[in-house]
C-alpha cells in the first residue's frame, strides 16, 4: 500500500531563533519513499544537514522573526504487514549483547531507570525471560497509564508516569524502556508516523506516535504500549535514547507554536 504522510508546524518567532528540525523519514525507510519528503519552510531560509550520533537526519535553520511554516509532504510504499510478532524471542545475556546495544541499557534524562529498578524486579522478575517479560511490562503499562492529551508535559519523566498514572504515548513508551533497561533489556526509544490503517472509525486527529523497540534473540522487535495491538503502517522518523534525543523540532530561542497538523493517510497499493 502507499500512504501519505507530513507535517505542517505554524510557529512565531520574535526574533531570529536556530532551530534544528528532526522531520524527514528514518534511512531504514528510505528507499521506501516514492516522493521525497524534503522540509520546506515558508519564508525560505538556508538549510543544512548533519546526521546525529543514533543515525538520525537532522536538519539547521535560522528561523526569521515572525510568522513561519514548517512542512514536509510526502508519499511511501509500506508492506501493509502489522508488526512482528514473536514469542519465542529470548532475552539476551548482557555479556553476549553487541556493543552497540549497550548504550540503550542505561538510565537517561526521561528513562530514569536507576529509580525504578527495585519495581521492576517486584512486578516482572517472575516473568518469563525474553519477549514473555516485555510483553508484561507493555500490558502493565497500558494499563497503569491513562491517556490524554490534556496530561502531556515535556518534562515527566517515567518514574513519574508511573506515580502520575496519566499521560501520552511518549510517556508509555518512556515507561515501558525504563523498565526494560532496570531488567536488563536493551530498549530503545522510537517516534515516526502512525495513522489508523486497518483501525475502525471514526479517527483521532494526526499526530506524531512514540513506540520502543527492545532487543531480544539478536535482532530489534517494535512494541508499542500506548495502542497494545500489532499495527499496520509505521514509518519511522527517529530513534533515540529517549524523547529527548529525537524531538521533532528543538528551537533556541522564545517562540509560540501556532498550529500543528499531522497526517498519515492510505492513499493506494502498489
Amino acid at each position: 500500500m502507499k500512504l501519505s504522510i507530513g507535517s505542517e508546524l505554524r510557529y512565531t518567532f520574535p526574533q531570529p531563533t536556530p532551530a534544528i528540525l528532526m522531520l524527514n523519514v528514518h534511512y531504514t525507510r528510505v528507499s521506501d519513499l516514492v516522493s521525497p519528503d524534503h522540509i520546506v519552510v515558508s519564508p525560505s531560509v538556508p538549510i543544512s544537514g548533519y546526521r546525529d550520533g543514533f543515525g538520525n537526519w537532522c536538519s539547521r535553520i535560522v528561523a526569521p522573526a515572525g510568522t513561519v511554516t514548517i512542512s514536509t509532504d510526502a508519499v511511501v510504499s509500506d508492506t501493509g504487514d502489522p508488526d512482528v510478532v514473536v514469542p519465542a524471542a529470548g532475552q539476551v545475556p548482557v555479556e553476549e549483547l553487541p556493543e552497540e546495544t549497550l548504550v540503550f541499557l542505561m538510565a537517561s534524562r526521561f528513562c530514569d531507570s536507576d529509580r525504578l529498578l527495585d519495581l521492576a524486579w517486584q512486578l516482572f522478575g517472575h516473568a518469563t525471560p525474553g519477549w514473555g517479560r516485555v510483553q508484561a511490562i507493555c500490558d502493565f503499562v497500558h494499563e497503569r497509564i491513562t491517556f490524554g492529551y490534556e496530561h502531556a508535559r515535556a518534562t515527566r519523566t517515567a518514574s513519574e508516569a508511573y506515580q502520575e498514572s496519566r499521560g501520552v504515548c511518549r510517556d508509555y513508551a518512556h515507561l515501558a524502556v525504563a523498565f526494560c533497561r532496570a531488567l536488563n533489556i536493551p530498549a530503545r526509544y522510537c517516534t515516526g508516523y502512525l495513522g489508523d490503517v486497518g483501525m475502525q472509525p471514526p479517527y483521532p486527529p494526526g499526530d506524531f506516535a512514540a513506540w520502543f523497540e527492545a532487543y531480544l534473540g539478536g535482532r530489534w522487535y517494535t512494541f508499542d504500549p500506548r495502542n497494545h495491538i500489532p499495527r499496520i503502517g509505521r514509518v519511522l522518523i527517529a530513534r533515540g535514547r529517549d524523547a529527548a534525543d529525537v524531538a521533532m523540532i528543538t528551537t533556541f530561542g522564545p517562540n509560540t507554536l501556532d498550529s500543528f497538523r499531522v497526517w498519515t493517510d492510505e492513499i493506494g497499493t502498489g
